[in-house]
């Protein structure tokens, strides 16, 4: 389009080919996107499939081919919770795809289905943590006068928590009367928000001091696996499982720090990767060949509760000589 000049001012015409280039760069990048995003949701597949494998293996052999202790049980929910993260991560990943196929309804229902798994595995990691933190502040207490009952609990509570916590999400953000729709979905979230701070808090400071307790042991002796193991686990989950909430958080006022499937990428990370922590720390450096069975069945050993069984089975014999 040409503009008329008046006298005294330039000549102004519209340059069809810088628009149309522009256009076209604008075009390309959004494809360049388009594609970038298609093969991350790809690798989010392929990662959801790895720690579903991995997952499952835990899940069988600590299921009917280890026997259970205390600790073994928060591993055993953890791996649950993760596997199940991992399945609607997986049917996330697709309907990326095939968006046209869902309703939208549903796929924010998986959403909140996939927040509550996600939320469940952060608890049991927290429980986990501050447990053997507290089994290092107060030993006495932990060996002599811990229910036996205390880790089924404890799973039992987090379990109904994370899943209830996501139904009255649904409930008050799609069910509700219009009028207080919103103002209720708001506190909610703020809600949620405060809980998450409140589980990452313990995490991290139950962490720091098993962290300290390496530190010292190691001085005088090999720290042990499990404490290793712990540390391992939460700061796989700092690295890979918090950006997701933060993302979350960020997203909700509008503030696009992190795309959706970098959070979900970096979340199907954190779950898939504990299997891999559980056998690489329980894996015998001497012997090539392990079995997958003996290397967990090591690596979530309490050296606390063979050191007890060691004195009373030695209490044991000095009493029948």
């Amino acid at each position: 389009m040409a503009v008329s000049p008046t006298t005294g001012q330039p000549e102004y015409i519209h340059d069809n080919t810088t628009e149309r280039s522009a256009n076209g760069s604008s075009d390309h990048n959004k494809t360049e996107n388009l594609c970038l995003g298609q093969w991350m949701w790809i690798l989010t597949m392929l990662t959801a499939l790895v720690g579903l494998m991995g997952n499952s293996i835990v899940l069988w052999l600590l299921g009917f081919c280890i026997k259970r202790n205390p600790f073994s049980i928060y591993i055993l929910n953890l791996a649950g919770a993760d596997s199940l993260f991992l399945c609607c991560s997986f049917l996330i990943s697709i309907l990326e795809f095939v968006r046209y196929l869902c309703d939208s309804f549903m796929q924010k229902l998986l959403l909140y289905v996939t927040y509550a798994f996600y939320t469940v595995s952060v608890s049991l990691l927290a429980a986990i943590s501050t447990e053997r933190c507290l089994s290092v502040l107060f030993p006495f207490w932990y060996r002599c006068h811990r229910p036996k009952c205390t880790s089924a609990a404890v799973c039992t509570v987090l379990w109904t928590l994370g899943c209830l916590l996501e139904v009255v999400g649904i409930v008050i953000c799609y069910f509700s009367s219009t009028g207080l729709k919103e103002n209720m979905c708001l506190e909610f979230f703020i809600t949620e928000l405060v809980w998450f701070i409140i589980l990452t808090c313990v995490l991290c400071v139950s962490s720091l001091i098993l962290l300290l307790r390496v530190q010292c042991s190691s001085q005088r002796r090999q720290p042990p696996r499990l404490y290793l193991l712990i540390l391992l686990t939460v700061l796989m989950f700092l690295l890979c499982g918090l950006p997701m909430e933060i993302g979350e958080f960020m997203s909700r006022f509008n503030i696009d720090v992190m795309t959706q499937w970098l959070r979900q990428l970096l979340a199907c990370v954190n779950s898939s990767a504990n299997p891999f922590i559980y056998f690489f720390m329980g894996k015998h450096m001497h012997k090539k060949k392990q079995q997958l069975r003996v290397a967990l069945q090591r690596a979530l050993e309490d050296e606390q509760d063979l050191e007890s069984e060691t004195r009373d089975s030695a209490h044991t014999n000095k009493l029948s000589f």
